[in-house]
C-alpha cells in the first residue's frame, strides 16, 4: 500500500503502525530483517521496547544509533 508514498513524504515522527503509515505485523518483521541485514542490529520478538523502537522513523534511527554507536549526522 506504500507504492505511491515517497520517502520525502514520510515525517520522522509519524507513527509507522495503525494510524500514520498503517504498517502491519508483516511489515514489522520485514523492517526487523532489513535492520539486521543493513545495520547488523537485532530486536527480539519478546523485547518490551519494540513498540517504542518501531514507533516512527526517528525512533528506529535512534535505536540503530544506540546499538551501533554511530552519532547522528549534523
Amino acid at each position: 500500500m506504500l507504492e505511491d508514498v515517497k520517502p520525502e513524504d514520510i515525517k520522522d515522527d509519524e507513527p509507522l503502525f495503525v494510524e500514520g503509515l498503517g504498517l502491519d505485523s508483516i511489515d514489522a518483521l520485514e523492517l526487523a530483517l532489513a535492520l539486521h541485514k543493513e545495520f547488523g542490529v537485532k530486536t527480539a520478538a519478546e523485547d518490551e521496547r519494540n513498540r517504542e523502537i518501531f514507533r516512527s522513523v526517528r525512533s528506529l534511527a535512534d535505536f540503530i544509533r544506540s546499538e551501533t554507536g554511530v552519532s547522528p549526522a549534523p
